[in-house]
């Protein structure tokens, strides 16, 4: 047992509880999981690597992975969260959680996974199968104010949720590149790996580490090793303002890129360099929030190009949610600390926010499909933060649907979407014959597929991907009414650059309540000599009525 499992479950659907702190008593108050009310039953298909430490993770074999998914259509659950990723991106056939998920399609059972940590590189994105929703990482806009005070009177905010604080006073500080004992190299020199740090220069002093190879924690632990008082681990250029927090051994705080470039330029131009790390604390309604994780996987979709993924984000960065008290906070195997909270960082973490929300959604409509649940979550999503500015990733660029499919997630609107793209297992089985007909021979070897299958952009999903747009591109979807009678939705679009969309007609009309509406999309490439080409371009379009605004992300690929 290493706290995962009870983590993701209590996110999902853990029950109210009042004065749940971390260790060190960050982010005190009442706890609850996304449907508090809902019931759980756990399925364990990931095991411990024989003689790995607990934080190097688990093994998920294929056939324990089906065998739960099977377990859990017999049982006859509504949701199933899946916060398992892959090393790399599987075909349809070689995808077992994705053939499993299509299992419990086939009786409307939701499948919801992590997308991955294998960012910040493109097109390694786990769990991309259509008929699963695919959860990106974001922030939330909590904080964990640890500030750094440097001897010239310089403020670096920097955030920590380790439980030690240093006693008054200022503190010598070093960088760690500048006491490396002899033979490690210059390149890693400054990143504090084990027994990389003279103690003759680290004794008594805060160290600056860089934070972008190896493992958070066991920079600590070497500072602490060498005899240093305090550690501040500084992101590199590709992390940017994303600080993921640990329960430290000794006084930390992690600071961004620019600041760690401050505290450096201090060092080195201070005679006698001080410093001292202020007790961390929780900060409520950071600003901005919420932004992309580094760490979460990235579109494009490289086993269907015409499906966009991820589907959606939600938060993952620094979440608290239950822990087994069989582990540690850290997982390592020398941390003796017993908690029964924890914050963690992940898809993992995001991933049963939206199975939370999903099971609401499942309770407030039970007659939906899979396909209508998803397809609420996603056209409901927000797409700019709490600066009223579009979300961006942890540099602070724009992000995105790459990055965070439709948007940050927003359940109390997804209970009433107004419109939904739905989609049965059939269409599901159908979609298979263009793109993975290896995968449907294993689901159902008695299909028999049309001469010429539809293409798999023709899939209703509730966003478009387009991956070259060398000529004008024709694509059908269906919406059904489950907003309200009588109405009439007006279309609008925010092309990508160099991109034009139209759609016909132009406006729906719905008499009642379940109405289906067919429309056709057209997309063109303009004649735009000032676009950039050779990579995709996004935007989004949408059917409004005044009252509800369904909007679907756009990805298309420019030649």
């Amino acid at each position: 047992m290493d706290g995962h499992g009870t983590q993701t479950a209590s996110t999902a659907a853990g029950r109210q509880v009042s004065d749940v702190a971390a260790l060190g008593g960050f982010t005190k108050g009442m706890a609850s999981g996304g449907a508090p009310l809902a019931r759980l039953a756990i399925y364990k298909a990931c095991w411990a690597i024989p003689n790995q430490p607990k934080f190097d993770g688990n093994t998920c074999f294929e056939e324990d992975m089906l065998a739960a998914i099977d377990d859990a259509i017999a049982d006859g659950v509504n949701i199933l969260s899946v916060s398992i990723g892959t090393g790399e991106p599987l075909r349809y056939e070689d995808d077992m959680i994705g053939l499993g998920a299509l299992h419990a399609a086939k009786r409307n059972i939701l499948v919801v996974c992590s997308a991955g940590n294998n960012g910040p590189a493109p097109g390694t994105l786990s769990n991309p199968a259509p008929w699963v929703i695919t959860v990106g990482a974001s922030s939330l806009d909590r904080a964990f104010f640890a500030p750094v005070i440097l001897g010239n009177g310089w403020e670096i905010v920097g955030q920590s949720f380790t439980p030690y604080n240093l006693n008054e006073g200022m503190y010598p500080i070093i960088y760690a590149g500048d006491a490396a004992v002899p033979g490690v190299l210059q390149d890693v020199a400054g990143q504090c790996h084990p027994d990389s740090l003279n103690p003759e220069m680290v004794n008594g002093k805060i160290v600056v580490c860089w934070n972008n190879l190896g493992v958070r924690v066991n920079k600590g632990i070497e500072v602490k090793r060498a005899g240093g008082v305090g550690v501040i681990l500084a992101n590199t250029l590709a992390d940017g303002n994303e600080l993921i927090c640990d329960a430290h051994f000794l006084p930390e705080t992690a600071v961004t890129y620019d600041d760690g470039n401050k505290i450096l330029q201090y060092i080195y131009y201070t005679k006698n360099p001080m410093a001292m790390i202020r007790p961390g604390r929780t900060e409520l309604n950071y600003k901005p929030s919420p932004f992309m994780a580094e760490f979460s996987s990235r579109g494009p979709n490289v086993v269907d190009p015409n499906i966009l993924k991820p589907d959606i984000t939600a938060p993952g960065i620094n979440i608290l949610a239950g822990w087994s008290e069989a582990s540690s906070p850290t997982k390592f195997p020398d941390d003796r600390r017993s908690v029964k909270y924890n914050l963690y960082s992940g898809t993992s973490m995001s991933c049963p926010h939206v199975s939370g929300a999903a099971a609401l959604l499942r309770a407030i409509h039970p007659d939906w499909s899979i396909a209508a649940i998803k397809s609420a979550l996603m056209t409901t999503a927000w797409i700019t933060n709490n600066l009223d500015k579009p979300i961006t990733d942890a540099a602070g660029n724009i992000a995105t649907p790459f990055q965070f499919g439709s948007g940050h997630f927003r359940p109390i609107k997804a209970a009433d979407p107004g419109l939904i793209y739905d989609s049965s297992y059939d269409d599901y089985i159908l979609y298979l014959c263009s793109v993975g007909p290896k995968a449907l021979n294993k689901i159902d070897s008695t299909f028999k597929c049309p001469d010429e299958p539809p293409s798999s952009v023709n899939l209703n999903y509730p966003s478009l991907a387009i991956p070259n747009l060398d000529n004008t591109v024709i694509i059908t979807r269906t919406i059904t009414n489950v907003g309200r009678n009588n109405s009439k939705y007006l279309f609008e679009a925010n092309p990508p650059p160099g991109v034009r969309v139209d759609a016909s007609p132009s406006t729906l009309y719905f008499d009642q309540i379940g109405q289906k509406q067919s429309f056709k999309i057209t997309v063109s490439p303009i004649n735009d000599p000032t676009v950039r080409k050779s990579e995709y371009g996004f935007g989004w379009y949408s059917w409004t009525d005044g009252y509800y605004s369904v909007r679907s992300p756009i990805a298309v690929y420019l030649p």
